[in-house]
């Protein structure tokens, strides 16, 4: 196996936001030496954090790559947005990374976002180091968080370091693995530490974690468990090796901590990347042309590498960001998408730096890179070889819940609209564009308003684009209540060749399965080649709505007889067929609107509890759980729906003396009430005619 493979880690930093992945990233780039400057993100200077929208609002919300060596490893880091609105960017990135670093506020603990991305990670196997952010503040409780990680994430986190003081106090760690002391120097900006017996006042603690840690991990191989069966020591060397395959099989997750604001913890955290966290080595596993399924291994002489992100740069026109799972890829060599079944030439690979770009010639199996000019490749697609086309897994994204209308300013403006956002839409899959056909406007759909108004803010900036915009728009969607059954029949006769398709469709409710289409033709009612027309009829119509014109979800649609015409039957009468007897079989099976509902976890002082559940209620929103917080705070958490929640950020604010802080995101969709229904449907329509 390659050295340069066992050598190398591609890791994400992941965590709600405001948990202080950006602070840990700008340390672990000033301490590798790939920065000469600590960035920071309250003065707009963090290295990753390089979009003016992320310097102001003080987020992150595009994921940045970064590469830098420790201990003769190389390490590809990717910042994520820890915002509920851009969790794409966490999504797709865990879709190629080999490992993360999830941070943990010490006095916030597992937040809904921090939940968000560690099922996302379990989702695809990754995994994780945890790292306790934030020591230094009044309130933290680093066993309160592990405590939390277990209840609330259903993890098994296993304590490598303890903190050593509590809040401002905190001076170091105790590594419990070599039972030392860990302490930085101040001067040096965290760069230096040095090691140290264990306080004494602290050594029965670290005595109990330490039997606790190794108690964890003897099992993870036969003899190392029988060394410890057999009351024999394991050396630090053995029970490292222990915690990396417990890690690496997803039993355990390591815990460290550390206040990366005032530079202390980030440089054993680089250590436990290289000791816990796997190369990019574990097989590939895809799909031949035929959807056949095929495994092979990242040494196999096999091109294949994952777009998992586009990003337009002003400068070199569009970026493709790659992992490279196996094979290689050299400057100038042809590549090949199977998806669209084109092949184009590589211009130049680059190696990204948040926004710089340095040049290579080559990259090799699991490296993160970015090629220049692809015209033809966007998020998901496979980079494969002609003579050897494989298929990766691609990623699924969630469904937009919010829509804004915009009307270009100037004829200017309308000629650059269109380019502007078509460029947008290739970076970012849950940025969804649509024209509305009566009115002529563009509706943007997104994950949430902050993930509006930074499109339109980067329509203005990069684009020069001034435009209008409506209101927000909820994303309504419809579904049905009961079973039915219609018949459609298209029937044209103008002289001539007619038109004829007739079919009989059954539909039922499902639960949560989208829509679904059953073939039961039997005995060759209708020939095989015009069931797909059938289906592309019922899909469009769905698409397009039956009753409210909101597209129809859970519904199982079975066609089940028909009939046709030897000569007057074709495609689009069965298309037509289609459509019609799928719209009739709605109507008979009591339609009803569906409305977005979401999660709303609301942080707050205890004085002020009852006023933010009396105005989450007053939205219509149902109280699921009540907690607690370190420091006296208390969350509420509500099921609310979307509709209601514009302006919220400003009402709690102004209800709890700007002392309240909240995380919203999608959850469900559910029926909308007969009482509201012709105020919702009227303020769209507002919207539509605005």
């Amino acid at each position: 196996m390659s050295t340069t493979l066992e050598k190398t880690r591609n890791i994400g930093i992941v965590a709600h936001v405001d948990s202080g992945k950006t602070t840990v990233s700008e340390r672990v780039l000033y301490y590798t030496g790939l920065s000469h400057k600590i960035g920071e993100v309250h003065e707009g200077t963090a290295v990753t954090d390089w979009m003016p929208q992320e310097r102001e609002r003080g987020i992150t919300i595009t994921a940045a790559a970064i590469t830098c060596d420790w201990s003769d490893h190389q390490i590809n880091i990717i910042d994520t947005p820890g915002h509920v609105d851009f969790t794409t960017e966490v999504e797709r990135s865990l879709r190629v990374l080999d490992g993360a670093i999830v941070v943990f506020c010490g006095v916030g603990g597992v937040e809904p976002q921090s939940e968000t991305v560690w099922r996302q990670a379990d989702k695809y196997g990754v995994p994780r180091i945890v790292f306790i952010n934030k020591l230094d503040r009044v309130g933290a409780d680093f066993h309160g968080v592990v405590d939390q990680i277990k209840d609330r994430l259903g993890a098994q986190p296993l304590i490598l370091q303890l903190p050593i003081g509590a809040e401002d106090a905190m001076t170091g760690v105790i590594d419990l693995i070599r039972h030392k002391a860990l302490v930085w120097e101040e001067d040096t900006l965290g760069a230096r530490f040095h090691e140290e017996e264990i306080p004494p006042e602290l050594q029965a603690e670290a005595a109990k974690f330490s039997e606790l840690l190794v108690e964890s991990v003897a099992d993870a191989d036969d003899t190392l468990l029988e060394k410890y069966l057999g009351g024999e020591t394991l050396t630090p060397a053995e029970i490292t090796t222990a915690v990396r395959l417990k890690t690496q099989s997803l039993d355990v997750f390591p815990v460290l901590c550390g206040t990366a604001l005032r530079n202390k913890g980030i440089q054993p955290l680089l250590d436990a990347v290289v000791n816990y966290l796997p190369p990019p080595v574990r097989p590939v596993a895809g799909q031949t042309l035929v959807g056949k399924e095929r495994a092979w291994q990242v040494t196999d002489d096999i091109l294949a590498g994952l777009a998992f992100k586009t990003m337009h740069d002003p400068y070199s026109g569009q970026l493709t960001f790659v992992r490279l799972y196996s094979g290689t890829l050299k400057t100038g060599a042809s590549i090949f998408n199977p998806r669209t079944e084109r092949s184009e030439r590589i211009g130049r690979l680059v190696r990204m730096h948040a926004n710089k770009k340095e040049d290579l010639e080559s990259a090799a199996a699991g490296d993160i890179i970015a090629v220049v000019g692809l015209k033809n490749f966007t998020t998901g697609d496979t980079i494969a070889a002609k003579h050897q086309p494989v298929l990766l897994e691609s990623i699924s994204f969630r469904e937009p819940v919010i829509s804004v209308a915009i009307e270009p300013k100037t004829k200017i403006d309308s000629e650059k609209l269109g380019l502007a956002l078509q460029r947008l839409s290739s970076e970012d899959p849950t940025l969804v564009i649509q024209t509305n056909a009566e009115t002529g406007q563009t509706i943007l759909s997104g994950m949430g308003e902050l993930h509006l108004e930074v499109i339109l803010d980067r329509l203005v900036r990069e684009f020069k684009v001034e435009v209008n915009t409506g209101a927000p728009q909820v994303s309504y969607r419809e579904t049905i209540t009961r079973g039915a059954e219609a018949e459609g029949r298209y029937v044209r006769q103008t002289g001539g060749r007619g038109q004829f398709g007739h079919v009989f469709l059954k539909i039922e409710p499902n639960t949560n399965e989208g829509l679904v289409f059953v073939n039961a033709i039997k005995g060759g009612a209708i020939p095989r080649e015009y069931i797909a027309s059938v289906e592309k009829g019922v899909r469009e119509a769905a698409e397009n709505g039956v009753i409210y014109g909101y597209p129809l979800l859970n519904t199982t649609v079975t066609l089940y007889d028909g009939n046709y015409h030897e000569v007057d039957s074709s495609e689009l009468a069965f298309h037509m067929a289609g459509s019609m007897g799928f719209k009739a079989a709605v109507n008979k099976a009591k339609p009803v609107l569906l409305e977005p509902m979401m999660e709303v976890e609301v942080v707050v002082p205890e004085d002020y509890m009852g006023a933010a559940m009396g105005d989450l209620q007053s939205r219509r929103g149902k109280v699921t759980e009540l907690g607690e917080r370190a420091g006296g705070q208390r969350t509420v958490t509500a099921h609310v729906p979307l509709a209601t929640m514009f302006g919220y950020a400003t009402a709690i604010r102004s209800l709890t003396q700007g002392r309240a802080t909240y995380t919203m995101e999608f959850d469900h969709y559910d029926k909308i009430p007969a009482s509201v229904l012709d105020e919702a449907l009227g303020r769209n329509k507002e919207l539509e005619v605005g």
